[in-house]
């Protein structure tokens, strides 16, 4: 029996096929749970003197302005706030290389990868069924692909990381004991759309 500490977040909520009013329709939004990602946070001190734009990880730029994204194929960095970055990444030694590349006298490293629960929502749509929780403007050209922001769905906390628009691609990070509220408001919110669970 697999042992409960392995299930992902989404485990007992997240289903496969298709949902909604999926028939006859080509352009259907999917929706999957982004598993196994190393997601550490790190927040300057505010003693540290040491200059942000000289702070490489993963040969990565920390972003120093809101909104911002840096990101390569293996890993993204987020500003989520002043002197505060998440670095998500698929690479099971992040932490370990962010400790090569800072100091802990300079920043505070936390590992938070088990406390997020990931989604992944891509299609047409995608961006519709945010607007209908979220009270960002997403009709603005300042919200584009590559940046992320914190805000609320429905009422409960989460981080959008605006990834593509070719279609609209977004992962969203809520907080594990929210999980799956937050994909059961998700969900709910697509199936006017229609939607394939991946």
């Amino acid at each position: 029996m697999e042992q409960a500490q392995n299930l992902s977040p989404l485990h007992f909520d997240h289903k496969l096929g298709l949902f909604g009013d999926y028939e006859n329709k080509e352009n259907l939004l999917k929706i999957s749970e982004i598993k196994d990602l190393s997601i550490i946070q790190i927040a300057k001190f505010k003693k540290s003197s040491i200059e942000i734009e000289k702070v490489t990880i993963n040969q990565l730029n920390l972003p120093t302005e809101s909104l911002k994204v840096s990101h390569n194929q293996e890993t993204r960095v987020l500003w989520t706030g002043p002197d505060t970055w998440l670095i998500i990444s698929k690479k099971i030694d992040l932490k370990d290389e962010i400790y090569k590349s800072i100091r802990d006298e300079d920043f505070a490293i936390t590992d938070i990868s088990q406390s997020r629960a990931v989604l992944q929502i891509s299609g047409v749509n995608a961006k519709n069924v945010l607007k209908k929780g979220s009270p960002i403007n997403f009709n603005e050209n300042m919200f584009k692909p590559n940046n992320c922001v914190n805000t609320t769905y429905n009422g409960i906390n989460i981080l959008i990381d605006y990834l593509d628009d070719q279609p609209f691609c977004f992962n969203l990070y809520a907080l594990r004991s929210f999980g799956g509220s937050f994909y059961h408001s998700i969900t709910d919110s697509s199936l006017e759309y229609g939607y394939e669970g991946i």
